[in-house]
């Protein structure tokens, strides 16, 4: 059962139109998702976890998932149908709205070729705060998303550092949020009278018109990313609360991979004592939780630790109380008859 249909979203006029809530599309329309730190992925679909209701179909869950940061017509359930039909995208799209700062959709200097309309490119705005959207895809999503754009030709995929982007529901901040970037001339700002003009500002009959200059940059701070970019490393932090953190038995695992100092953390949740020398974590209500955050060497490969952890815990994102986005390991199995652990695992 849909939420929505395609068709209450139209494409047209470009950029086309969007929910104003975080959503979940598979054929034909699409499901308001709901946050819940409670949940193993975050969010909830129908009341169920959303990991949970991916896994029915066969689709991947979002620890599997890039986050792409996307402000022109990718978040519009018609343009993601589009996709679907003509450039075979499969499975599930998860779209969460973002609060973005300091960053912008801005009009382009070129028309696109396809309905000679105007699109948009991302550029750095000092003191613009605009709602856009961040879409999970799985690698093969991403390869589909790259043949859209032009990957390598009118955009490139970049990690970009500039301003802020935050998820709406949330509170989770981005860290180097992969986005599709200008790379051809035709996809610098336009500069009307010197300065970038906002989608927000001018509709898309008025700025098909415009006449200007391109920009000779966007002002961004990115990183371009070579081939496709692995989820792991997104976010590039881990939140430690047992044996892995630092000073405790099996510190020496993740040593190699820290990229700096670790800090303290906090978590909402329950650490519980498993009587084996190891704590089990469960997300959501309880005391909180006191960890560290430990900043990663970007390209970490996690699988080393992903073993050390075993099948009763599972690597997922999390949001610690202070809004860092962090991968962490949460306890599976049941946790009956286990005592709850009211301080750090080890003092």
């Amino acid at each position: 059962m849909t939420t929505f249909a395609d068709a209450d979203y139209p494409a047209v006029p470009y950029p086309g139109a969007r929910p104003p809530f975080s959503y979940v599309h598979e054929d034909g329309g699409g499901l308001r998702l709901e946050a819940d730190q409670a949940a193993l992925s975050g969010w909830r679909v129908e009341g169920r976890d959303l990991d949970g209701w991916l896994a029915e179909r066969d689709w991947s869950p979002l620890a599997d998932r890039v986050p792409v940061l996307s402000y022109g017509s990718n978040p519009c359930p018609s343009k993601i149908a589009w996709l679907r039909s003509a450039l075979g995208l499969t499975g599930a799209v998860v779209v969460l709205r973002v609060r973005c700062s300091g960053l912008a959709a801005v009009w382009a200097s070129g028309l696109r070729v396809v309905d000679d309309q105007r699109p948009v490119v991302l550029a750095a705005v000092p003191g613009a705060v605009e709602d856009h959207a961040v879409l999970m895809l799985t690698p093969d999503q991403v390869a589909v998303l790259d043949r859209c754009e032009g990957r390598g030709e009118r955009y490139e995929l970049a990690a970009v550092s500039t301003g802020t982007v935050t998820l709406i529901d949330n509170g989770a901040v981005f860290d180097r949020v992969p986005a599709y970037v200008g790379a051809a001339t035709i996809r610098k700002p336009l500069l009307v009278n010197s300065f970038p003009i906002r989608c927000a500002d001018i509709p898309q009959a008025a700025a098909v018109g415009m006449t200007g200059t391109p920009a000779p940059t966007d002002g961004l701070t990115a990183d371009l990313i070579k081939g496709t970019p692995p989820p792991t490393d997104y976010p590039s932090t881990l939140f430690t609360y047992g044996t892995l953190r630092p000073g405790d038995t099996h510190w020496h695992l993740l040593a190699p991979h820290a990229n700096g100092a670790p800090l303290d953390a906090h978590l909402n949740g329950s650490l519980y004592d498993t009587g084996h020398g190891y704590p089990a974590l469960a997300l959501g209500i309880g005391p909180g939780i006191h960890g560290s955050v430990v900043p990663l060497v970007p390209g970490t490969d996690l699988t080393e630790i992903d073993e050390y952890e075993g099948e009763n815990y599972t690597r997922v994102r999390v949001v610690l109380t202070d809004g860092t986005l962090a991968w962490t390991y949460v306890w599976t199995a049941p946790v009956a008859g286990m005592p709850v652990l009211t301080g750090p695992w080890r003092r």
